[in-house]
């Protein structure tokens, strides 16, 4: 039994839904967002409620309900509120800028690197360490943080690198003479 799949999402006011064939549409305060459902689950609107249902209960239709009201209530959850991921500098002289829409970082390498905002997602940098994805897509600004992060990742020696806010870095002692 799916319990995921089975959870209703309640759409907050302000918020439309169109469906037209599997492609749904949804339109609220932040912007709009368009994807292809599974044609094998059944949305029903009814009201401010939407719940999925599956024609039969294989494996294969259990994945696809949960993964398909999880995505649904993703994008209603995307243009009521949006989404964001926070991340943080750790490292001498490792600091953070903006340059117009591109984010620019000085990370240890020779050269700075600069990442280009894609359409729907905007970068703040609060202070010079901190680092802020924003935007409704909570799949894109996942995808755009991972990239930031895949710049520098934090090495395990002395923990410098670029890392999620509250992320845990295992650390190695390192070389020791006894």
């Amino acid at each position: 039994m799916s319990r995921i799949g089975n959870k209703i999402v309640v759409i907050p006011a302000g918020v439309e839904i169109k469906q037209n064939g599997s492609d749904v549409t949804v339109k609220g305060p932040k912007g709009e967002l368009t994807r292809t459902l599974s044609s094998d689950i059944t949305l029903n609107h009814e009201g401010a409620e939407v719940t999925f249902t599956r024609p039969n209960d294989s494996k294969e239709m259990k994945t696809i309900h949960g993964t398909t009201r999880a995505n649904f209530n993703n994008m209603v959850v995307g243009v009521s509120e949006g989404f964001e991921k926070a991340l943080e500098l750790v490292g001498v002289g490792y600091r953070a800028q903006l340059q117009g829409k591109k984010l620019v970082l000085s990370v240890g390498k020779s050269h700075p690197e600069e990442i280009d905002a894609p359409e729907g997602i905007t970068f703040e940098v609060p202070s010079q360490t901190q680092i802020t994805v924003k935007g409704i897509s909570k799949e894109v600004v996942g995808e755009i943080a991972a990239n930031i992060r895949g710049v520098r990742p934090p090495e395990p020696y002395k923990g410098k690198g670029i890392r999620y806010v509250g992320e845990y870095v295992r650390r190695k002692e390192g070389k020791t003479g006894k």
